[in-house]
């Protein structure tokens, strides 16, 4: 490893990502099959995602391939905030479940936004 380089393991947003996709694991598996399958599987999959494409933005070697990479996982992280206020309207997570869910995906939104713009300066 070069000097400077930080592990993906280590970068914040990331961290973040990770433990919300714990965190909603173990609310999917709770569902039934008939709420995995309306709004389970495309909350788990709107969840996965964010992590998933900041993992590989972060394989990306220019900045621009990077950023794009880093936008989608923010619009994965919109709509992630999309079915957290669902499975809490139609009552499938409680309060305090929806009250930590949103408040560890504002944070990521903040940390995205930062990390975001943090690749700009490296055209």
């Amino acid at each position: 490893m070069s000097e400077g380089y930080i592990p993906l393991k280590d970068i914040t947003c990331y961290q973040i990502s990770y433990e919300l996709c714990n965190i909603s694991w173990d609310i999917y598996e709770s569902f039934s099959w008939q709420e995995k399958k309306v709004l389970g599987d495309q909350f788990i999959r709107s969840i996965d995602s964010i992590g998933a494409n900041i993992a590989e933005g972060y394989g990306r070697y220019h900045y621009l391939d990077r950023i794009k990479f880093y936008y989608n996982a923010r619009g994965s992280l919109l709509e992630s905030k999309h079915w957290v206020v669902l499975l809490k309207q139609r009552k499938k997570i409680s309060k305090e479940m929806y009250d930590n869910m949103i408040d560890k995906l504002n944070e990521l939104h903040k940390q995205l936004n930062v990390f975001i713009k943090s690749v700009y300066p490296k055209k």
